[in-house]
């Protein structure tokens, strides 16, 4: 896998493609002005402005999104594909894309968050390469400062980077170092079983939801652990859990609960995850945590052993 996610220029065209959900005009269109104001010629795809013909959740038809999606990353003039937006429906097109074609196309940034957590997964099954996980253009909390991150993470992604999150956490101290995987639970419990279930075995793992009651992350955990999904993962970076039940206490114990026994370096309240400010993370690529500080630093040319450097 390379080192880094493809480094997008000032000049360079994108495509913004509907992975899941339909997207909001207005917001596309406020999302399109900051990818432009970067320098970028910004091309969108069919399925954008699409709904399907009979489920009001799904942008387009699964055919339209994945044709989408296809024609975008083997176009040799995008740069970067781009999910507008995520709401359900990326795993109903994963099977519809030939991910052979993809996998010899060049090599093209790929960026998305929550339900197209689903899409990260299949490409770093089927093609092997970093990719973004951020906020998403057409979604209401893409502000400035997520924006700004998401112009660091694309256009200097050779370039380590200390990613502070504030309010973090720390839930078992130490660092870890290894390469960065995860992504939305929810979605991740639900491919259990799919082509693109890997384990994140030797990884840093990072995890947020949205709008899930307690016992819910719970099941989810307790499906992901079952699965053996967690088994030598070295260190945990627990996002946010916006709207995820009343007491943020409760899923705090929760996520202590399940996930203290695998003895790893942990901190919650990332700042990932649903809500205005979230950071542009590289999937794929070495990163430290440190969960002393909340910290995690992007260190493309790490290569090194995944490890826990220590645990307290």
């Amino acid at each position: 896998m390379p080192a880094h996610v493809r480094r997008v220029r000032p000049g360079d065209t994108v495509a913004l493609v509907a992975c899941s959900g339909p997207v909001d005009a207005d917001s596309l269109d406020a999302g399109v002005e900051v990818l432009e104001s970067w320098g970028l010629r910004v091309r969108l795809g069919g399925s954008v402005r699409a709904q399907h013909p009979r489920l009001g959740y799904l942008a387009g038809t699964d055919v339209e999104r994945a044709r989408d999606f296809e024609q975008a990353w083997l176009d040799p003039e995008v740069a970067a594909v781009i999910s507008a937006r995520g709401g359900y429906g990326s795993q109903r097109m994963l099977d519809l894309v030939d991910w052979e074609a993809v996998r010899r196309a060049p090599e093209t940034a790929f960026v998305g968050s929550s339900d197209v957590t689903a899409v990260h997964a299949a490409v770093a099954a089927h093609v092997g390469t970093p990719t973004v996980l951020a906020p998403m253009p057409a979604m209401a909390y893409f502000d400035a400062v997520a924006a700004e991150h998401l112009r660091s993470a694309l256009f200097e992604p050779q370039t380590p980077r200390r990613l502070p999150s504030p309010r973090a956490e720390t839930m078992r101290g130490g660092r870890a170092r290894g390469p960065l995987v995860g992504g939305n639970l929810s979605v991740l419990a639900a491919s259990v079983g799919g082509p693109e279930f890997r384990p994140a075995r030797g990884a840093v793992v990072v995890l947020e939801d949205v709008d899930e009651e307690p016992h819910r992350i719970d099941r989810m955990l307790t499906q992901l652990l079952r699965a053996g999904w967690f088994e030598g993962v070295v260190g945990l970076a627990l996002g946010s859990w916006t709207d995820c039940g009343t007491d943020c206490a409760v899923v705090r114990d929760v996520l202590w609960d399940r996930l203290e026994p695998l003895g790893v370096p942990m901190v919650w309240r990332m700042n990932v995850g649903h809500h205005p400010g979230a950071l542009a993370l590289p999937l794929g690529v070495p990163v430290e945590l440190d969960a002393d500080t909340g910290t995690l630093t992007v260190v493309p040319d790490l290569g090194c052993p995944a490890e826990v450097v220590e645990s307290t």
